[in-house]
């Protein structure tokens, strides 16, 4: 089972075969997260709290995106629980100070869910399978169409292509990798809409940071 914690500028990206029609970024008012490399820094198989490093500039926008009506979930594979590497406890530790750090700037996480399973256990919950939408879908309505989902990782873009979500790769932690072994093209505009492609995200961007600020920029009078 899967851990569980307690308008000036539009940007219209057109759907995959896998999604829904064309969304614009002013329509999103739920974000889903990845965590390592996509909020916070990377780090192999964090275990301690004093490791954890916020994205620069990510939780001013968190905050103000907040303010506005924009819920943000955290989803992320643990698999490092499974592998004997570090704790459930643990993983409460590092989550309790995340939500310090955020909250230092007034932002927060709605909610959370995690999977501690190692690759080989073949569970439901690790992405790309859908089983942390469904425990966070049971506790808070939740409109996939109206969703973005953010990662550094193709699990995290099959993950949401597989919900209907609009998706985004950013080019932090394994981000630039993952870019390199999808084929994307250059980054010449940040963020930046990219053709439909069965296995490609309707957007990729520098940072979370990036695609933070052009959300509100979205909901901004001109």
């Amino acid at each position: 089972m899967a851990a569980r914690g307690p308008g000036s500028q539009e940007l219209t990206v057109t759907s995959s075969p896998d999604t829904r029609p064309a969304m614009r970024l002013d329509a999103i008012d739920t974000v889903f997260l990845d965590r390592d490399g996509t909020l916070i820094e990377d780090r192999h198989y964090l275990c301690h709290p004093d490791g954890v490093c916020l994205v620069p500039g990510v939780a001013p926008a968190m905050a103000e995106l907040g303010r506005l009506g924009v819920r943000f979930f955290l989803v992320s594979n643990q698999s490092g629980i499974g592998r004997g590497r570090f704790t459930f406890q643990d993983l409460l530790q590092v989550q309790s100070r995340l939500d310090e750090l955020l909250g230092v700037h007034g932002a927060h996480i709605t909610d959370w869910a995690a999977c501690p399973h190692a690759p080989q256990e073949s569970c439901t919950c690790r992405k790309p399978e859908r089983g942390l939408w469904d425990i966070l879908a049971q506790r808070h309505q939740i409109d996939p169409g109206r969703t973005l989902m953010v990662g550094d990782k193709a699990s995290d873009i099959i993950f949401g292509q597989r919900l209907g979500c609009l998706t985004a790769l950013v080019r932090t932690g394994h981000g630039e990798d993952q870019a390199q072994a999808l084929g994307l093209p250059e980054l010449c505009q940040d963020p930046m809409p990219l053709p439909p492609h069965p296995s490609w995200p309707h957007l990729q961007a520098s940072s979370l940071t990036v695609l933070l600020q052009t959300l509100l920029a979205s909901r901004r009078k001109p």
